[in-house]
C-alpha cells in the first residue's frame, strides 16, 4: 500500500503506451481510490495464495518502472500459474522486464512449487515474445480470439515454461 502513488503515477503516465495491450479500463482505474483498492484486493489474493502482485523497481533510485504478478495459481493436479507483467514506455529494450521474468520463474518454481507457468502475448508483440523466448519460455501455439482488448478479441501466442525439477 506504501507505493499506491507510483502506481497511479506508473498506470497515468503509460496509459496510451499501455492502450493498445490492456483490457478496457474504466475511468476509475486512473483515480487513487481505485489504485487503493486494487491493492488491497492484491493483498487478499496474495494471503489466499491464488495471485502474487510485484513491482519491478529501479536499483539505483528505487523508482518504480513495472509490475510483475502470477495469476490464477492452481494446485492440485496442475500445479500451475500464468504469468504476466507491463513495462513502463521509457524502460523497454534495457533487460529489466528479462531479469523480472527470470525472478518471478525462479519464486514460482522454488517457492511456490509450481510445475508449469504460461503467458499469453498478441502475436505482434514481438519484444514481449522476446523478453519470454529469453526467459525460458517456449511457444505452444496460437489461442484464437483468446482476450477482448479495447473491445475486440484477440488472438495470443501462448508461451510456456516447465519446472526443470519436475
Amino acid at each position: 500500500m506504501d507505493d499506491v502513488n507510483d502506481v497511479l503515477q506508473f498506470e497515468q503516465k503509460n496509459r496510451e503506451f499501455f492502450r493498445p495491450f490492456y483490457i478496457k479500463q474504466d475511468p476509475d482505474f486512473y483515480t487513487l481510490d481505485f489504485q487503493q483498492k486494487s491493492i488491497q484486493q492484491k493483498i487478499e489474493k496474495a494471503e489466499k495464495g491464488t495471485d502474487y502482485y510485484f513491482g519491478i523497481f529501479k536499483v539505483d533510485n528505487d523508482e518504480l518502472i513495472g509490475s510483475i504478478g502470477l495469476y490464477r495459481v492452481n494446485r492440485g493436479p496442475v500445479q500451475n500459474a500464468i504469468i504476466g507483467y507491463s513495462l513502463s514506455q521509457e524502460h523497454n529494450g534495457k533487460g529489466y522486464t528479462t531479469e523480472a521474468v527470470k525472478l518471478v520463474v525462479d519464486y514460482a518454481f522454488t517457492t511456490l512449487n509450481l510445475h508449469r507457468l504460461e503467458a499469453g502475448v498478441m502475436p505482434h508483440n514481438i519484444g514481449s515474445i522476446r523478453v519470454l523466448e529469453k526467459a525460458g519460455f517456449e511457444k505452444e501455439g496460437i489461442a484464437r480470439k483468446n482476450v477482448k482488448i479495447n473491445d475486440r478479441w484477440e488472438d495470443h501466442q501462448i508461451l510456456s515454461i516447465i519446472n526443470p525439477a519436475d
